[in-house]
């Protein structure tokens, strides 16, 4: 699961995350990362981020990954 490995995502990367009040219905939001805010190499519940429109969130999926 890519998602839950830090080296995975970047600054830049759009991904699917889900935000703190949205966890028990799994709604997903999609964004441009801006923030890794997660230190450790990984997470079982999906590495979290910050997106450039300001929500913070885990993500959940990466949509694409033009490095």
């Amino acid at each position: 699961m890519p998602h839950r490995i830090r080296k995975n995502i970047h600054p830049g990367l759009r991904v699917a995350i889900v935000l703190k009040q949205d966890q028990r219905s799994e709604k997903q939001t999609v964004g441009i990362v801006k923030d890794l805010l997660t230190n450790s190499p990984s997470h079982p519940h999906g590495i979290k981020v910050r997106l450039t429109d300001g929500q913070v969130g885990r993500v959940q999926a990466v949509l694409d990954d033009d490095k």
